[in-house]
């Protein structure tokens, strides 16, 4: 069985070599523990097994050990400076087995390698087998949901190197609006203001998988909130931005529906 508690211990001890006091370590401490509690909370309102619902929780713990060496060595979360989902997978599953420190049995190891190099992709992928494929979609689901408490809680920024302000003058690229209007996820490389980055904060929704998360998200309205902390001085960019918030919140409306 999944000892979560001696998993987390593992990852206290290699997080050791890190320097907890940067802004950007503490950042993702806190973000792992966000999305453990939100890979929970889907997974017993889905009513997965017992097992499945402490393997999401492993998954979740893990899915970001790639951020921690990233943040050393360029002190960056953009992923054009380094693959942490790829990183993370080959440390865990690599030469050195790390993943035999946090969990001693094999059983899981597919499910879990999976999830962890597939969870920032722009899209989850073809060719996983049915349990594969649930918690590498649990695990995109979890870790979007917390990231909605990050864009919340979080200043401006830290997180866009400029104040709301700055980015609400700012205008949304058309391509970015392109993604918005066909209801897709925004690919990263592809932003090109910091109100492009804004905006993919909220197109990600379109990229949620199930409708659990979605009522997580409705409830707590994460996309009212996210939208409304930037004061939009710029006219067309603030009448995009009610587009997308009515676009958006039809479509999760639909998806928690499915249940």
């Amino acid at each position: 069985m999944i000892d979560l508690q001696h998993a987390r211990d593992v990852l206290d001890a290699y997080l050791d070599q890190f320097c907890r006091e940067d802004e950007k370590i503490k950042l993702k401490i806190v973000h792992t523990e966000g999305v453990i509690r939100c890979a929970s909370e889907i997974a017993e309102r889905m009513s997965l097994s017992e097992e499945d619902c402490r393997l999401a929780e492993l998954i979740a713990l893990l899915h970001d050990i790639g951020r921690f060496e990233q943040v050393r060595r360029f002190d960056s979360f953009e992923p054009s400076v380094m693959d942490h989902a790829a990183y993370g997978a080959e440390l865990l599953f690599g030469g050195r087995k790390m993943i035999r420190e946090f969990v001693r049995e094999d059983t899981w190891d597919g499910i879990i390698r999976e999830a962890i190099a597939r969870h920032s992709r722009y899209a989850v992928g073809d060719g996983l087998k049915p349990r594969e494929l649930l918690h590498a979609l649990l695990i995109r689901d979890a870790d979007k949901l917390d990231n909605c408490r990050v864009k919340l809680e979080d200043k401006i920024e830290i997180l866009l190197g400029c104040s709301g302000e700055d980015v609400g003058n700012q205008e949304i690229s058309p391509e970015i609006w392109k993604y918005c209007l066909s209801h897709r996820s925004v690919l990263s490389a592809d932003r090109r203001t910091k109100m492009d980055y804004w905006v993919s904060y909220i197109a990600y929704f379109f990229d949620i998988n199930f409708p659990a998360s979605a009522g997580m998200i409705l409830e707590k309205q994460y996309v009212q909130k996210i939208i409304g902390r930037i004061p939009y001085g710029n006219s067309d960019t603030e009448q995009k931005m009610k587009e997308l918030s009515d676009m958006t919140l039809k479509f999760l409306e639909n998806l928690a529906e499915k249940k």
